[in-house]
């Protein structure tokens, strides 16, 4: 934790020493903060005033730290240590500018970075013996074109996460579209995410040799000895691919009442379940978990929100979730900022969850080996789950602790609960810089 206050702090004194000169824009689109190039005050009718300037808008980073603990880890067939703890801090730019036509240009680039440790992880070897821990980088970058005059903007994003067992690279479009007086606001999305899962088997499950036939990994023989893989290059990966494609509508009711209406479609296709969760059968035996190779998910969503005098937001949100697997869920959330100041804020927030299981799951050792489909994995049984916690952000004018570049603090704290005796904890640590 110590590197992530450092890496904070030097990353303060970096804004700090970069500020630049501001520049006056009588359309306010230059907002007063740190810029890309080093420029002098000029006013807008002089010759040399450009407001097409590229600027820097928003910085924002953000910490976090996660912990869990449960015991029905599927790399152990659904029995076994859940531990895990992760360390994230996540960076995000964003640079505006104006292109010849006016058009408000936004490039957001972003950069993540992720290092946790897993005890159920050292079981892929059946001695405990793998590798506990782990890293994960997942850089973004997205470009919207704003046309304010019409109320509308269209955008293009790609990401790559990339892990030791797994790599994701995915893109989207994006396009909204104002109502005629401004209220109301349709959104469109498209994503497809083009994965390739690294088929890292249990010791005892290792294959002599793999073929990947439609994205489905075949195991012609099995090598039965209790070693370790060799280096990741000799270790073959198998596809799956993700789509999205995402509706919105938000409407103003009128001065306190705001509602958006969400829906979903997910097609995934290839292999979709993780080679080295295991599934014990009922005479003992164990295999690899095996999962249909398409999936069909239909979310449906619901956000009310209300302005119930000056000091309180009333954030309310429903999904109901259904899919192919045999897997229904409701989500309730609600989350009520009340302004203590007019720059500090404490938002209370609880959201309830509740699955059916999917047809495809079984505890430990309660599957048959004649099954076409089987999974011990938890994440598909039937439970309920709660999170709560709390927020405190503070967003003084002059600036958080009197340094105007620092926009805005906000710490996080949550706790999880889940019937399958599933905890968790995460706090996060989120700076904006202007």
């Amino acid at each position: 934790m110590k590197k992530i206050w450092l890496s904070v702090v030097g990353f303060s004194l970096i804004c700090r020493l970069s500020t630049h000169a501001q520049t006056k824009d009588s359309m306010n689109f230059n907002k007063p903060g740190s810029s890309l190039f080093h420029t002098i005050n000029l006013e807008p009718d002089t010759p040399a005033y450009n407001p097409r300037q590229l600027k820097v808008d928003e910085v924002n980073l953000v910490s976090s730290y996660y912990w869990q603990n449960g015991d029905h880890s599927p790399v152990t067939g659904g029995i076994g240590s859940e531990k895990v703890t992760d360390i994230s801090n996540g960076l995000t730019l964003n640079l505006v500018w104006k292109n010849q036509a006016m058009n408000k240009n936004t490039l957001s680039l972003g950069f993540g970075f992720d290092y946790h440790t897993s005890a159920s992880q050292a079981f892929v070897s059946k001695t405990g013996a793998s590798q506990k821990d782990g890293i994960r980088i997942y850089p973004s970058v997205d470009w919207t074109i704003e046309n304010e005059k019409k109320g509308s903007s269209f955008g293009i994003g790609t990401y790559y996460s990339g892990e030791y067992n797994y790599e994701s690279l995915g893109g989207d479009l994006h396009f909204s579209q104002k109502t005629a007086n401004k209220n109301g606001e349709f959104s469109a999305k498209v994503q497809a995410y083009l994965d390739h899962v690294t088929l890292i088997y249990p010791s005892e499950l290792i294959p002599t040799s793999t073929t990947v036939i439609s994205g489905t990994p075949i195991i012609t023989s099995a090598s039965g000895t209790s070693g370790g893989h060799g280096g990741k290059a000799s270790i073959p990966t198998t596809p799956r691919n993700t789509y999205t494609g995402s509706l919105s509508y938000s409407q103003m009711v009128n001065s306190r009442l705001q509602f958006m209406l969400l829906g979903d479609v997910v097609v995934q296709k290839g292999y979709l379940g993780l080679p080295f969760h295991r599934v014990y059968f009922t005479n003992g035996q164990d295999s690899v978990e095996k999962l249909p190779a398409t999936r069909f998910k239909l979310p449906l969503g619901f956000r009310l929100n209300y302005f119930w005098g000056d000091n309180i937001i009333i954030r309310s949100y429903y999904r109901y979730y259904t899919d192919d697997w045999g897997i229904h869920s409701n989500t309730v959330g609600l989350e009520v900022p009340y302004k203590i100041t007019p720059f500090l804020s404490l938002s209370p927030f609880y959201r309830y969850y509740d699955q059916t299981a999917s047809k495809y799951f079984a505890p430990y050792e309660v599957h048959k080996s004649t099954e076409a489909y089987y999974t011990s994995n938890y994440a598909y049984s039937k439970f309920q789950s709660g999170f709560y916690g709390i927020g405190l952000r503070i967003a003084p004018p002059s600036g958080v602790l009197g340094w105007q570049n620092l926009h805005d603090l906000e710490i996080r704290y949550g706790h999880y609960t889940q019937t399958t005796d599933l905890v968790s904890d995460v706090i996060s640590l989120s700076l904006g810089f202007k």
